[in-house]
């Protein structure tokens, strides 16, 4: 059967991630093992992925129009998989985990090895 193993998307099925457009992160998995610190500019949270500046860069080809008679190929970078990345604390200069504390009733993220906030 064709298409039973697609996995389809729905705004209601929705991961929630610990991650946020802006932040830095460190690569820990992918051809892009050990780089960082660098900035995510997109979260996709419903797919489960984001895009890191310079990450997965692939090339993409552009088709011919009124603005752009010629065509062409642009490089752009693609989505990732948020398990593929760590959060990157100033402190160890190292990606780590993180889990949820209550401050001031507001909820923030902190690092567990080195108890660094990222809020």
């Amino acid at each position: 059967m064709r298409g039973k193993n697609k996995i389809h998307y729905s705004g209601l099925a929705r991961k929630r991630l610990r991650l946020r457009i802006g932040d830095k992160v460190a690569v820990i998995a992918g051809e892009a093992k050990g780089k960082g610190p660098l900035e995510i500019s997109k979260v996709l949270p419903a797919q489960g992925r984001i895009v890191v500046r310079t990450v997965n860069m692939r090339k993409k080809t552009l088709k011919k129009t009124q603005e752009n008679p010629k065509g062409g190929i642009r490089e752009e970078e693609f989505p990732i998989d948020c398990s593929n990345v760590l959060l990157y604390s100033d402190k160890l200069k190292k990606g780590v985990r993180v889990k949820f504390e209550e401050k001031d009733g507001k909820r923030i993220r902190v690092g567990i090895p080195c108890g660094t906030v990222f809020d």
